[in-house]
Parts: structure tokens; C-alpha cells; sequence
């Protein structure tokens, strides 16, 4: 699976029915705008008819609440939403939050 960048914060692994995308092994704390990361994620899945977006988040250690609020209102969208690779800290943050109830957690290697 080869890597596309998408909008310049985004790269995107797969797109069709199942939208994969993540931020390339990167941190993304401090260094994006939620704004622009929203924009990204909109276009790509109405470009592509996405039913489910999966964010990869190798290399993120923490989620800023910015972040947070764009996961959940993704699911306004009517997608099933899954994250790839969270760190310990995002999956305690996502159990406090209850979100994830609403995403589905999964450890999977993503090739750069």
C-alpha cells in the first residue's frame, strides 16, 4: 500500500468504500490545524464514497481535544469510524471520553 499525501497533513493509505489515513508515523501535537485536518478528511471521503474512515495513529501520542471533537462529529457523517494503532495514553483518553464506544481500536502495521 503506498502512501498519498493528501492537503499536506494527511497521507492516505487506501481510499474506496474504506478510507485509510494517518499523519506518516509523525506526532501531530502543536503542528496542524484541526480546521485543515477536517477539510482533508471531508474531502476524502466524499471523493471516494467512504462508508468507513480509519485514522492511523502511529507515532501520535496524544490526541489534542480539537481532535477529539472532529472524531466524534465524523460520525455525523454516517461512517463507521476506526483507529489504527492508538497509543496507551490516546486509548485511556478515548475509554474516559466514552468515544471509544463509538470507534473501533485496532493494531495493524501500516507501511510507509
Amino acid at each position: 500500500m503506498s502512501a498519498v499525501q493528501l492537503g499536506g497533513i494527511l497521507q492516505v493509505y487506501h481510499a474506496g468504500p474504506l478510507c485509510v489515513a494517518g499523519f506518516g508515523g509523525r506526532d501531530i501535537v502543536d503542528t496542524f490545524s484541526v480546521n485543515d485536518v477536517r477539510e482533508e478528511l471531508l474531502e476524502l471521503v466524499k471523493t471516494n464514497n467512504c462508508e468507513t474512515l480509519a485514522i492511523d495513529l502511529t507515532g501520535v501520542k496524544l490526541l489534542p481535544s480539537g481532535m477529539l471533537g472532529l472524531l466524534a462529529s465524523m460520525r455525523d457523517l454516517n461512517l463507521e469510524i476506526h483507529l489504527y494503532n492508538p497509543s496507551e495514553d490516546i486509548r485511556e483518553v478515548l475509554e474516559i471520553t466514552k468515544l471509544n464506544q463509538f470507534m473501533q481500536l485496532h493494531d495493524v502495521e501500516i507501511p510507509y
